[in-house]
């Protein structure tokens, strides 16, 4: 369940909802400043085997627990987008890759996080080996005509942009 900010993260005060530039905003009157929420940046790799199977991972942990999606994460503040897929695909499969394309940017406000935007990329895998990892509970190819139901509409959204491709 997401929670609401209720104090300023500059000087501590108390958060207000005010109209401000032609919405609500949180607005702290110590520091007379507006609180800004934009949304968080996520990565999803999109994996294909030389059969044209698509990787996924089933979720060892919530949201959407014990369901499949592409392996991904949220972006770190030290990286770039490409690198933070690359990173939590290493993570969660034990797959090294690299990326060959920007698949799709999309949006979804999630219950858990709040607003994300994620970064849909196309990585080619050129190392390692595929064993589920992180806070994955299992990592498996599928064909595009048996997929599992996917948790997350965004990255139903990728998936139906690359599966296009592919049939």
């Amino acid at each position: 369940m997401r929670k609401e900010k209720r104090f300023c993260p500059l000087c501590g005060g108390n958060l207000e909802k005010i109209p401000l530039d032609g919405r609500i905003r949180l607005f702290c009157k110590e520091c007379k400043n507006p609180v800004y929420e934009n949304p968080v940046p996520a990565t999803a790799a999109v994996v294909l085997n030389g059969e044209d199977h698509l990787l996924l991972v089933k979720r060892g942990m919530e949201p959407a627990k014990g369901a499949w999606c592409l392996p991904g994460g949220f972006v770190e503040l030290d990286e770039t987008p490409s690198h933070g897929a690359k990173r939590e695909l290493q993570e969660e499969t034990g797959l090294v890759g690299e990326v060959e394309r920007l698949i799709d940017v999309v949006y979804e406000d999630s219950p858990f996080h709040g607003p994300l935007i994620i970064i849909g990329y196309h990585i080619i895998p050129c190392g390692g080996v595929l064993q589920a990892g992180d806070d994955a509970a299992d990592a498996q190819y599928f064909s595009f005509t048996a997929l599992p139901e996917v948790a997350f509409n965004s990255h139903q959204t990728i998936i139906n942009k690359i599966a296009r491709r592919n049939t």
